[in-house]
């Protein structure tokens, strides 16, 4: 009786783990392509809206701020 009590948890415990390494595993997956689809989007829309003017203020900010 005792035997098959044990058998029925380690069976039990390994399909619950395998479940969770399954979602764990697709949601590192799901959230990396998310990930590359934002940055994707993102830096083409960054490049296109900053002038010159911003990058030069940009960095004189920067070296000011670097100096103190």
């Amino acid at each position: 009786m005792t035997n098959s009590l044990i058998n029925e948890g380690l069976e039990l415990m390994l399909v619950g783990m395998g479940t969770v390494f399954v979602f764990l595993t697709l949601l590192v997956m799901v959230t990396t392509l998310m990930s590359r689809m934002v940055m994707r989007h993102q830096s083409k829309s960054i490049a296109s809206d900053i002038t010159d003017e911003e990058v030069a203020a940009i960095t004189v900010a920067i070296a000011k701020h670097r100096r103190k």
